[in-house]
């Protein structure tokens, strides 16, 4: 591909990021209530970073002569306290500590809720366990005891006091998001990010995160609502520093002096109580400006040059007896009562550089277990009971049954090893555009720039036979077909040039047209890229259309195998001729339901109704 046809070919696009920033804060304004908050809060923000510059006394300074008096006398807006300190100046010093306060408190809970959930809800095991147990004794203690205890053995700190309440926070967000992970963790769109190459660290960063953002952001601001009403509760009970202007201070010398002057207590209430509620709200706000907005793209037409596909080209390949070897593998899941049942017994085939090897068989004969386990994809519980799967050399599964660690096989996955799975369209996360998906991959696996990596996606739908591939890159999932997720699925597959491609059931989600042509596509991107292709499928059809040799599944054990020809002309085994035999091509079709028009002078009600089979 010319340079010049290079840059013909790509039209900046707005990242998905970008584009999100800039919608949510339109949504956020169109909400009334959000708007409200926001402005309530960007005030009490404001002033608790202009309040010590601004502010027309000092708010420590006592003048016993003006003690107590009313809004407006001489020069106090809100009036004074007992010890004749300016209402107004505290107020406006006091918002910044208290909001500092609060953000810490926040930090704190999030900081060890948030990481500790993440991977507890992700990995599961004894971490999940352990830090289960943990935030169950936390949120066992009662809180305002232990903050009670705190401020007597630590001192009279409001940052140790919020330090203290975010740690008991924590389990709170911990839980969130534990439950949040675990809701998605097993989707499909999750084991495709796997199988593209991604790290656990990006996988839990961008796809699993992302899912957990909006429970999260109203949790975190209730959590800085409740951190400025306890501190508040800290302060009243005389636990604060009477010497730091705060609206906790300040509500306790209200209460002190209620009979005297009971307005002392309604400033501070009020900015307590506004600052609180406009937390709550404006972290609902922001939640559905994140969540419930449409998917809006640029309505602009792009005008695209079909790049040149001979800039792919096909990996040099070393010579070796087999590129893939499987070896009496054993797959099980253990039982309660400690017995392990059996779906892969003594499994084994081999392929080629090249070549197509069809897995065939019914639902449950173990062919999706076979190829889960060559690509390390098999269920937690899952076990490895015994054989060994051997890729160019490289032992993914060893004769012992133990499995290559999941960092070793993040290597090959993505980079050599491929996956098309099943369901186009819960393989692809719908938070994220096409061309996202396509390209993150190709940035982390491979390597490339940001801007190499988009014309790298584009050139792979234009490959996979998308006509507008331009269209595509910035379509979301649910803006196209079934046919064209499969297309696009095929095309993040064979993006990094894999040596072996493993496609599960490929065809099943699709008609009969679409199936014809992503059978094409496969054929013709097999022979392009010099793959060997692994090809799990319930459909004889299929393997006669595609495969080299076939291996044929039962219960989870081999029962016959060898080339295609062979064993659809001439089947050794009852099962695989049963296979063959429920097949519709050769039977004869059953007509449509005919009505026998009525005789002349027989009236149409008494007409005979026939039915008939050719």
């Amino acid at each position: 591909m010319t340079e010049t046809g290079a840059k013909e070919s790509i039209v900046p696009i707005e990242t998905p990021d970008q584009a999100a920033r800039s919608g949510v804060f339109k949504r956020l304004l169109k909400n009334p209530l959000g708007l409200v908050a926001m402005i309530i809060l960007l005030i009490v923000i404001l002033a608790g970073i202009f309040g010590p510059l601004i502010a027309p006394f000092d708010p420590n300074k006592a003048d016993l002569v003006n003690a107590l008096t009313g809004p407006g006398t001489a020069g106090h807006l809100l009036g004074t306290d007992s010890a004749g300190r300016d209402v107004f100046s505290r107020l406006l010093v006091g918002a910044q500590s208290t909001l500092l306060a609060a953000a810490l408190a926040a930090i704190v809970a999030v900081a060890i809720g948030l990481p500790t959930g993440l991977m507890a809800g992700y990995f599961g095991g004894w971490f999940d366990s352990v830090a289960s147990w943990c935030t169950n004794v936390l949120m066992s203690l009662p809180a305002i005891i232990i903050l009670l205890a705190a401020s007597a053995a630590l001192g009279r700190s409001v940052w140790i006091s919020m330090t203290v309440f975010g740690i008991l926070m924590s389990p709170g967000i911990f839980r969130l998001t534990r439950t949040s992970v675990q809701a998605v963790r097993n989707e499909l769109y999750v084991d495709a990010a796997r199988v593209a190459g991604l790290s656990t660290a990006s996988i839990i960063g961008r796809h699993i995160l992302f899912v957990v953002r909006a429970p999260l952001i109203i949790q975190t601001s209730i959590v800085c609502g409740i951190a400025i009403a306890i501190q508040a509760a800290l302060e009243f009970l005389g636990l604060g520093d009477p010497l730091t202007p705060t609206w906790g201070v300040m509500l306790n010398e209200g209460f002190i002096n209620i009979y005297s002057s009971p307005i002392l207590a309604v400033w501070p209430g009020v900015a307590i109580s506004l600052t609180v509620g406009s937390f709550v709200v404006l972290g609902n706000a922001l939640r559905d400006a994140l969540e419930d907005s449409p998917k809006v793209k640029r309505a602009k037409s792009i005008k695209l040059t079909p790049p040149k596909t001979e800039s792919i080209t096909a990996v040099e390949l070393a010579a070796s007896d087999h590129l893939l070897t499987v070896s009496r593998l054993g797959v099980g899941y253990p039982q309660e009562g400690g017995t392990t049942k059996t779906v892969v017994s003594d499994v084994s085939f081999h392929l080629d550089r090249g070549e197509v090897l069809g897995i065939v068989g019914e639902s449950g004969s173990g062919k999706s277990q076979t190829a889960f386990s060559i690509l390390g994809l098999l269920p937690a519980e899952a076990e490895i009971t015994g054989g060994s799967i051997t890729f160019d050399g490289i032992p993914l599964v060893s004769a012992e049954g133990r499995q290559l660690s999941q960092g070793r096989l993040s290597e090959l996955r993505g980079k050599r090893i491929a996956y098309i799975p099943q369901e186009p369209m819960s393989n692809l996360d719908p938070n994220f555009t096409i061309g996202y998906q396509l390209v993150r991959p190709l940035t982390r696996v491979l390597g490339l720039s940001k801007e190499d990596a988009q014309k790298r996606a584009l050139e792979l739908l234009t490959i996979v036979g998308i006509t507008n591939p331009q269209r595509t890159f910035n379509a979301y999932p649910h803006e196209v077909s079934g046919g064209m997720a499969q297309r696009v699925l095929i095309a993040g597959a064979v993006s990094c040039n894999p040596d072996l491609l493993i496609a599960d059931e490929p065809t099943t989600a699709l008609d009969v047209t679409v199936q014809a042509e992503v059978l094409d596509l496969l054929r013709d991107l097999q022979a392009r890229f010099n793959m060997g292709v692994v090809l799990v499928t319930h459909n004889f059809g299929v393997v006669a259309d595609l495969c080299d040799r076939v291996v044929v599944m039962q219960n989870g054990r081999v029962v016959e195998s060898g080339d295609v020809r062979t064993i659809l002309r001439s089947p050794q085994e009852r099962y695989t001729q049963t296979l063959l035999s429920a097949m519709l091509e050769g039977k004869t079709p059953m007509s449509l339901l005919t009505v026998a028009p009525p005789a002349s002078d027989t009236p149409a009600s008494d007409s005979a109704v026939k039915v008939g089979l050719s």
